[in-house]
């Protein structure tokens, strides 16, 4: 280009809008990791929708309200996670524990060699008031159900520790109280090495309307799409590696869109489940999620029920989890 004839002031323009071009290409890299799908080894199992939309509708409509102000119904619910659990042929057991008079419990089960190092993927089975929960969280319990099954016929090379999770919502959120927190911290008081945490925190909301998805800072809609039909990894900064692996191995596994963002936690959204009890604990944890109340209209109300649910494309974020999960545990 010869810039002999135009002016200063048109060739500072020039070198300002070239500034501004790399400073959104080098923040679109650094806050959504950009990544590249590659060629899986094996083609994904096939995930059972219907199977998918029994748990949550067995979990919603048959074991609720699933609250903390009914633990009888919370002792239901944990019952038939840890039943399926165990056709699994998940090593499963309780976790239970003390909120004033009451005993609360998470389910675990374990699969694979009972190596030194682990990853643990979790999901909580309570409500936020004494609504159906089917997206949050039956979802995430049912995709946690189906990865069990999964698992129970893998080939692993590392441990891997289902959780089921009980009082991840208010009045616990962000409490010592929360099923997550007591789980985590049992983990870094016996100094466990964690390699990986996946939060399944609502999986189950897909939508094609134009513009019906929401974002917690303005200019996030150049980065990401505002139709609300994809699957997000969700990672805090300075775990792209992690982000950028899940995303991958998650991409090679369906058709379904996956976009991540590495973000600091201040960014509303970014904590907001149980993965945040990890990352106080010192682990690498991670959140799949389909964003939430960033485009679902049901979240903590009473229409967010099992019809509201795209059950195919729920199969596939499950499908997504198992690849991931065995590319953390090569």
């Amino acid at each position: 280009m010869d810039v002999r004839n135009r002016s200063p002031m048109s060739v500072c323009g020039a070198i300002v809008l070239a500034w501004a071009c790399f400073l959104v290409i080098a923040l679109r890299f650094c806050l959504a990791e950009p990544s590249f799908a590659g060629t899986d080894e094996a083609a994904p199992p096939t995930i059972d929708p219907g199977r998918l939309e029994a748990h949550v509708r067995t979990l919603s409509e048959m074991l609720g309200p699933r609250d903390a102000g009914h633990p009888d119904n919370l002792d239901r619910a944990a019952s038939y996670i840890r039943s399926a659990f165990e056709q699994a042929q998940g090593k499963t057991a309780d976790q239970p524990f003390r909120v004033g008079r009451t005993t609360y419990r998470n389910i675990m089960a374990s699969f694979g060699p009972p190596s030194e190092e682990r990853i643990v993927v979790g999901a909580h089975y309570d409500t936020a008031g004494p609504y159906p929960g089917a997206d949050d969280n039956a979802s995430g319990v049912a995709g946690l159900i189906e990865l069990a099954g999964l698992l129970g016929k893998a080939d692993l090379a590392i441990r891997v520790d289902l959780v089921a999770y009980t009082l991840e919502e208010p009045p616990f959120f962000r409490s010592e109280h929360m099923g997550s927190a007591v789980h985590a911290q049992s983990l870094k008081a016996k100094g466990a090495n964690v390699r990986a945490m996946l939060a399944l925190e609502m999986i189950g909301y897909f939508t094609d309307a134009k513009d019906s998805q929401s974002f917690p800072a303005p200019g996030l809609s150049l980065f990401y799409p505002t139709t609300g039909n994809f699957i997000a990894v969700v990672g805090r900064i300075g775990e792209g590696r992690l982000v950028r692996s899940i995303k991958k191995a998650m991409s090679n596994a369906s058709s379904l869109p996956v976009h991540s963002i590495n973000a600091p936690r201040f960014l509303p959204g970014v904590d907001f489940s149980d993965h945040l009890n990890y990352w106080e604990a010192g682990y690498p944890a991670v959140m799949i999620t389909d964003t939430a109340f960033y485009r679902n209209p049901n979240y903590h109300a009473a229409t967010d029920t099992p019809d509201t649910l795209d059950y195919r494309r729920m199969a596939q974020v499950v499908a997504g989890v198992h690849a991931a999960v065995l590319e953390l545990a090569r």
